[in-house]
């Protein structure tokens, strides 16, 4: 087995480590400017000091932003003060931010400008009193504190057992629910990253297209940066020009992103004649990666891509094939160290199947989720016996590679991130037109999957379908909205009496 590399006690250690390491090297660069090392450390440090005048250890602070060196800081800066980090999709509409805040019960709220009216609005119903505005003409910057020599980190740093993040996933309950994570967590499962995709210290540059809210950017960019002392590239938002352009510009080393990214850049004109040559690591996460695309990039670019498994639920990396060593395409690697991963019979989940053998896949080692918050029923249900129970089917070969076969129950990935049907069902219900609906996922060659949605109407005059997607627009974030919707006289339906999800999904790809 891979030997696990030494790792600090949390990513706040970490951080320092790198200041005190390599103080003047370039540490984050984006459209806003350039921090060093130990710039960073300064806005860090300032920025929790802030925080500890607003609440204290155990709180939370939630970060309604896009990607930026202000949420980089932030993040750090939160965790820096032993509070819990809240990272939020800013594009979420006000239905989704009201049922994250309200169950987060944030002591602060950091938000952009452009989402200041919604968040402010959100702030004053549930009585969240410190709001920090970033960027605009009302707003702040958090680099601030960059040449400000005072500014250090907090004397008192976090505990590896301390709650490091609180990460919102979707659920088939059509709510999302808040993942504990741990700052020993945290540490433990970029040490395991290290050991099978290594990073070399002090040479590394990354880009960060990926948004730094999402679980697989904050692994992957954030962390993986700090813990190589390296450069990371920040993209405010995805565009295939932008990010070919830096590839080259920024002498890219790392590329971490999911497929629909690498389906538009190798979409574009200029991709067989871009520069690629300084690329050493390439890892594909957040969704499943079609072994044509793994082909077609290596054949144009020269680099494979790793890809891994894993969720929020597990810190959120189970699996990954391992740099250096031969890919098994389609696979999504081995476990990484001091992790086990068994295949079960998808009834009891007790009866362990020999290689080969399709079931539930369950986890367990050191990164495992510590619960979810508020919800004892659903965490109990998830973590048994010392596994988490993934909801996903795959099957290991002989060699313990692992196979992604089917997903979790409903859950479609669009464009790489995860969509439960069910919170579209529950918004097209609400619906006073709507008797019965009921969305699917189906195949889709750009994002991966599509969102379809079959409704039930009281009334079909006009155009139902258009009123119905101006609705679900207001309420559902854009990734979430359904791409069509489909009038029916009624839903298909099991002999039982159940909605048959299958075969309306057949009945699309037939």
């Amino acid at each position: 087995m891979t030997s696990l590399p030494a790792f600090h006690p949390t990513v706040v250690h970490m951080l320092a480590d790198a200041a005190e390491h390599s103080g003047d090297a370039a540490a984050l660069v984006s459209d806003e400017g350039a921090l060093t090392y130990r710039q960073y450390v300064r806005c860090v440090g300032g920025f929790a000091a802030e925080l500890l005048e607003i609440g204290g250890a155990g709180d939370r602070v939630a970060l309604v932003c896009g990607n930026s060196m202000d949420m980089a800081i932030a993040m750090f800066a939160v965790h820096a003060a032993r509070m819990q980090a809240v990272p939020v999709n800013p594009i979420y509409t006000e239905r989704e931010l009201h049922h994250i805040l309200s169950d987060a019960e944030p002591v602060a709220v950091v938000f952009d400008d452009e989402v200041g009216p919604l968040i402010e609005g959100l702030a004053d119903r549930l009585r969240i009193a410190a709001r920090i505005r970033i960027g605009g003409e009302g707003g702040r910057s958090l680099a601030e504190r960059r040449d400000d020599e005072t500014a250090a980190l907090p004397g008192a740093p976090p505990k590896p057992d301390e709650l490091a993040t609180l990460q919102y996933t979707g659920g088939t309950t059509g709510l999302p629910k808040g993942v504990n994570i741990t700052h020993g967590q945290l540490s433990i499962n970029l040490s395991q990253r290290e050991a099978v995709v290594p990073t070399v210290p002090d040479d590394e540059t990354v880009l960060c297209v990926m948004p730094l809210f999402h679980v697989f950017a904050s692994c992957m960019c954030l962390h993986l940066t700090a813990h190589c002392r390296g450069r990371m590239v920040i993209q405010r938002r995805y565009h295939p020009d932008r990010v070919l352009d830096a590839i080259e510009r920024e002498g890219i080393t790392v590329l971490p992103v999911g497929p629909t990214i690498f389906n538009g850049l190798m979409a574009m004109d200029r991709f067989a004649a871009t520069d690629f040559s300084t690329l050493r690591t390439v890892y594909s996460g957040s969704a499943p990666l079609p072994v044509d695309t793994l082909r077609k990039w290596r054949q144009v670019t020269g680099t494979p891509i790793l890809e891994g498994y894993g969720q929020t639920e597990a810190g959120p990396l189970l699996t990954s094939n391992v740099a250096g060593k031969p890919i098994v395409p389609g696979s999504v690697g081995p476990p990484v160290p001091e992790t086990e991963v068994q295949i079960v019979d998808v009834e009891t989940g007790e009866t362990v199947l020999p290689p080969g053998e399709e079931g539930e896949i369950r986890a367990r080692g050191p990164q495992i989720m510590s619960g979810y918050r508020n919800r004892p029923e659903e965490t109990a249900l998830a973590l048994r016996g010392g596994w988490l129970y993934t909801g996903d089917i795959g099957k290991l070969d002989e060699d313990g590679v692992l196979w992604i076969t089917d997903r979790k129950k409903d859950m479609v990935i669009v464009g790489g991130y995860n969509v439960y049907p069910r919170e579209i069902d529950e918004v097209l219900f609400a619906h006073p037109n709507v008797v019965e609906a009921a969305a699917v996922g189906v195949p889709d060659d750009y994002r991966g999957e599509a969102i379809h949605a079959f409704v039930v109407l009281r009334d079909r005059t006009g155009d139902p379908a258009a009123a119905l997607l101006d609705y679900c627009r207001d309420g559902l974030a854009k990734y979430k909205v359904p791409a069509h919707i489909h009038v029916v006289d009624r839903l298909m339906k099991t002999t039982v009496g159940k909605i048959d999800k299958a075969a309306m999904r057949q009945s699309l790809t037939a």
